[in-house]
């Protein structure tokens, strides 16, 4: 997308910058004060999905929200840079750089696996997973994604085609209907915006190709820092029994419903997730 063009209606865009942090170009909202807690977007979305719950967070937290390598404004150095490890590293970089040092990782869907693997790695306190990606994705992205991803590694004109067909009004309401979710206007005009642009599908389809969660799932009993699973018991993206299951299993991890909501759960009801978190956190 073209920030000149796009970046003035951006949710939150006063608060927007860039960082050049080897390898990517990283486009970034930072606000608040206190401590660092960080924010990241699932797979196809960007820092336009915390909309409602960053500034909600920003009173009490120095609030870092990335926009991930190829999605939104921020620019994807190469494609072997694209998956799990790779990412989680390049986001450790980051960080480093900035001398941001969160004790909080919110994510949603693979953005908690992320935050997880980033766990793994880091001194960090809590991280909330919002629908977590901890199982392959079901519905239209489950067969969506790695068909697309396949697709696009023999025609680069791929992430164009789906652009054209996704970022219509009709298609972005179908693709977010499947979720389980349901937005107001903006956030369906954000997400038709992103559809829209090929850059962007073509980043979202890097990241699902180049996606696999065994290594973490073998590791998560590693992790030092407590773990909050929030599931839409609405979800028709990733089963709600994911995070069940895994809350299960681990006792630092524990699972709380959220009825009613959908996989964009965050989108819906800012307000009652920023609750949910700040209980969490509170405990």
């Amino acid at each position: 997308m073209d920030w000149a063009k796009d970046g003035p209606t951006w949710p939150n865009q006063d608060s927007s910058r860039f960082v050049d942090a080897r390898p990517h170009r990283w486009h970034v909202q930072v606000a608040g004060e206190g401590s660092d807690l960080l924010l990241l977007h699932g797979a196809g979305g960007a820092t336009q999905s915390w909309r409602g719950l960053f500034p909600l967070l920003r009173p009490k937290y120095r609030v870092i929200a990335p926009d991930l390598p190829g999605q939104g404004f921020s620019k994807l150095s190469s494609r072997t840079r694209a998956g799990l490890r790779a990412m989680t590293e390049d986001l450790g970089t980051l960080l480093d750089q900035e001398r941001w040092a969160p004790k909080i990782i919110v994510g949603h869907s693979a953005g908690a696996v992320l935050g997880l693997n980033l766990a793994l790695e880091r001194d960090v306190g809590a991280v909330i997973g919002l629908n977590a990606a901890l199982a392959p994705f079901d519905g239209v992205a489950g067969w969506l994604f790695p068909v697309l991803a396949k697709l696009l590694a023999l025609n680069p004109f791929v992430p164009a085609m789906f652009a054209r067909a996704a970022g219509t009004e009709r298609g972005a309401e179908r693709l977010i209907a499947s979720t389980g979710s349901t937005l107001d206007p903006l956030g369906l005009a954000l997400y038709r915006r992103l559809l829209a642009d090929p850059a962007h599908v073509d980043g979202a389809l890097a990241m699902m190709a180049a996606w696999n969660i065994d290594h973490l799932m073998t590791r998560l009993g590693a992790i030092g820092g407590r773990v909050l699973l929030l599931t839409g018991d609405a979800d028709l993206t990733v089963p709600p029994s994911v995070s069940v299951d895994v809350a299960t299993a681990y006792p630092q991890i524990v699972h709380e419903s959220l009825p009613g909501l959908g996989h964009l759960a965050h989108e819906e009801a800012p307000e009652t997730v920023a609750a949910a978190i700040e209980r969490f956190l509170a405990a």
